[in-house]
């Protein structure tokens, strides 16, 4: 999930943050502390270096282990963090706060439990270093003591030994500690690294190419896709899916919800890669050209229009960055997007807030037509591109995509069949498959057809109001009512 990521990230950063400022500031100038010391002790005394550095084992041993304990620990606690609430308007709207609340409750239980164990380990290094640097500080005065009373040694010497050795005690036991700390942030750079590093599943292959555009003909052939894992089997979106959007001219896809229509747009553009057949536009296999120009001769309004945080020019301009101003109004215009854009308090200069908060569905959806339209692509492609618009405003940019979308290549998918009567090709698609094609006059004379039925039930405005047809038994029935 999106709010999962970003609060993952956002933790890791911290962390990598608090990694660099401890190798920096402690690691670095304590690393070098002890070394000079260590080196002093040996170059005064070896034997009694080692009888020093004889708690070094166990040490060791003991913080491999509690690192062990935080990196599990640490893992949990990002985990547990990240799971941020989102959608506050449905949790208000369903009075939800309770339950919500006592979920983050228990959330927070769980990451105060986490906290509280790694503070723990943290805390058990400096009573270990403590208890085992006391031994070996009573071992080594107690030897060299009995080496300058019984065996006539420089207590000179010995002093200067003991002065390395207890300078080296502290810096010693904060590396100790680090050590513990270090792991903590050493987890959180793993995970960021392992976002970092995780391979696009879309990506060129080596030898790619330049898509060289032509007319704008797309090409399905024998296309299979399903929603899953690469080491999973899904259910197939897509079945053997084979058509073709003549160049210059509009292909709409109709059909039941679920049935494959976004999916074969999202193919197309290649947001996911095939399970099997081929995609060509202009004869040319979309795997085999580099995506970004392949991307650059599409113009897309998606179902859900999507806004980003700045002004509403600057959201315009995402289409082509050196559209001139008068470009960008006249796309709006075309969109009827330039009226309510001239309301705004800044005009084109307004902001539209995160994901166009401050704008209704409808304005957020004139947007996004304008932004294809000022793309001026070869290749234009509408999901539901007018489904949160008024019948007024429908019909007004309705009539401003019939102008655009001549000659071009247009792939439109339309819940509205009266937004699609005039497309030169309509292809019913159900369980990913095309069942039925032909022009709209074509398809509603077929009685037994899919199409014909959602025609009739659009044009009749209700199921209830459709009168069914009269079987041989309803016949039988109304005959023996008479007699």
């Amino acid at each position: 999930r999106s709010a999962y990521l970003v609060g993952q990230i956002n933790q890791n950063i911290v962390g990598v943050r608090n990694l660099l400022n401890m190798l920096i500031t402690v690691f670095v100038r304590d690393l070098l502390t002890v070394i000079a010391l260590v080196a002093l002790m040996i170059y005064r005394d070896p034997f009694l270096a080692l009888m020093s550095l004889l708690i070094a084992p166990p040490v060791i041993i003991l913080i491999a282990g509690y690192k062990r304990r935080v990196k599990r620990i640490a893992r949990q606690g990002v985990d547990l963090n990240s799971r941020v609430a989102q959608g506050i308007q449905i949790v208000k709207a369903f009075t939800m706060e309770e339950q919500l609340s006592r979920k983050v409750k228990a959330l927070a239980t769980a990451a105060e439990e986490r906290a509280n164990k790694m503070a723990r380990i943290t805390a058990r290094t400096s009573p270990l270093m403590e208890t085992l640097g006391g031994m070996a500080v009573a071992g080594v005065v107690a030897y060299s003591s009995y080496r300058v009373i019984v065996q006539g040694g420089s207590p000179g010497a010995m002093m200067s030994f003991l002065t390395a050795m207890l300078l080296a005690y502290e810096p010693a036991k904060r590396l100790a500690r680090l050590n513990v700390n270090l792991e903590r942030s050493l987890v959180d750079a793993r995970m960021i690294y392992e976002i970092l590093d995780t391979p696009p599943r879309q990506s060129d292959k080596e030898d790619a190419r330049l898509f060289n555009l032509g007319n704008g003909e797309v090409q399905f052939k024998n296309v299979n896709f399903a929603y899953s894992e690469p080491d999973e089997e899904g259910s197939p979106v897509i079945a053997n899916l084979t058509f073709a959007a003549e160049a210059g001219k509009t292909t709409a896809l109709v059909g039941p919800s679920g049935g494959g229509k976004s999916t074969i747009i999202a193919l197309l553009q290649r947001f996911h890669d095939l399970d099997g057949g081929e995609i060509l536009v202009d004869g040319q296999d979309i795997r085999d050209v580099e995506i970004a120009s392949l991307r650059n001769h599409f113009a897309y309004v998606s179902q859900q229009p999507m806004l980003f945080e700045g002004s509403i020019a600057d959201n315009l301009r995402y289409a082509r960055p050196d559209a001139t101003q008068d470009e960008i109004e006249q796309a709006a215009k075309l969109a009827q997007a330039h009226e309510f854009i001239l309301e705004s308090p800044q005009g084109y200069d307004s902001p539209v807030g995160e994901n166009g908060v401050t704008l209704s569905g409808g304005q957020r959806q004139r947007l996004s037509i304008a932004r294809a339209l000022l793309r001026d692509a070869p290749i234009l492609l509408l999901d539901e591109a007018t489904s949160a618009l008024d019948n007024e405003s429908e019909a007004q940019v309705q009539a401003a995509l019939d102008r655009v979308m001549k000659d071009r290549t247009t792939i439109v998918i339309a819940h509205r069949l009266s937004t699609i009567a005039k497309a030169d090709k309509i292809l019913v698609i159900d369980q990913g498959t095309v069942v039925d094609q032909g022009t709209h006059d074509e398809l509603a004379a077929r009685d037994s057809g899919l199409y014909a039925r959602f025609n009739t039930l659009q044009v009749v405005g209700s199921p209830n109001n459709i009168k069914p047809k009269k079987t041989p038994i309803h016949r039988k029935k109304k005959a023996s009512q008479k007699a």
